[in-house]
């Protein structure tokens, strides 16, 4: 599943291409097309992005698209390709075509709609000026492991399966500890990193966690093999202490981590 960084360079390149013209919509695939005749002629206002959650206003209404596990979208220069396939959604403008496939979200919301959707997700540490306090407080008030807090969209929005687990073997948490045993020093230093991490995943389109000390190749673009420390690394030596990594099913997802560097 796509995490925050992606949403919100998805944002960041829909204005790019279609913000401030009027957009022509469709649903070649039918299960959108009551959405696109809404969008059909009105021009794209504004883009935004929070967590998981991408947003376009057309005039009173927003366009809401949550990607889930199987979503894309794709885009280019006209002529736009021949529709093929499920495609949920097509929207030309400003001479780019923009396309949305298999999405678990895409509704049309008004503004007290949208702000249900928001009243429910917490900080975005990619967000101007995210309430850390929000997120350090829920942390805090619950007994339920950090690796599952981090996944709950109520505590941090954005976090998914690999920021979760490189974030916390970054600061040797043990990722089975209960929220409310940690120090709020500690949870604040997590989320400064996470602002870090976050970041630096919207410039390079990439999630990049490992130091280039920490790599086999230090120097230059980080390879594949060495952009994190544990993720996906099941069995392999920990970069640090050389334990294998061990990986468990917690919150629905798979969770990697050392038990030596995280006791």
């Amino acid at each position: 599943m796509p995490e925050g960084h992606t949403i919100h360079r998805l944002a960041r390149r829909h204005a790019r291409l279609l913000l401030g013209h009027a957009v022509t919509a469709d649903s070649p695939q039918g299960r959108f097309e009551e959405g696109a005749r809404l969008i059909d002629g009105r021009t794209l206002g504004a883009t935004d992005a929070w967590g998981k959650h991408l947003f376009h206003r057309y005039d009173d209404l927003w366009l809401h698209v949550h990607l889930g596990l199987y979503g894309t979208f794709a885009d280019g220069v006209l002529p736009a390709p021949p529709a093929r396939g499920a495609l949920r959604l097509r929207l030309i403008a400003g001479g780019h075509w923009l396309e949305l496939r298999g999405p678990t979200a895409c509704e049309m919301l008004t503004d007290a709609e949208r702000k249900r959707i928001l009243d429910r997700l917490g900080p975005d540490p990619l967000r101007r000026r995210p309430d850390v306090t929000a997120f350090v407080t829920r942390v805090l008030a619950s007994r339920a492991p950090i690796a599952t807090l981090l996944m709950d969209q109520s505590v941090v929005a954005g976090i998914g399966n690999v920021y979760r687990a490189e974030v916390l073997y970054r600061h040797r948490l043990d990722p089975f500890r209960p929220g409310r045993d940690h120090d709020a020093a500690v949870l604040h230093a997590l989320w400064d990193d996470l602002v870090v991490l976050l970041r630096a995943g919207v410039r390079a389109g990439r999630i990049v966690t490992t130091l280039p000390a920490d790599r086999e190749r230090p120097s230059g673009r980080p390879r594949r093999e060495d952009a994190h420390y544990v993720y996906r690394r099941t069995g392999l030596p920990c970069r640090i202490c050389s334990t294998p990594v061990q990986d468990a099913e917690i919150a629905a997802r798979r969770l990697y981590w050392c038990p030596v560097c995280q006791a």
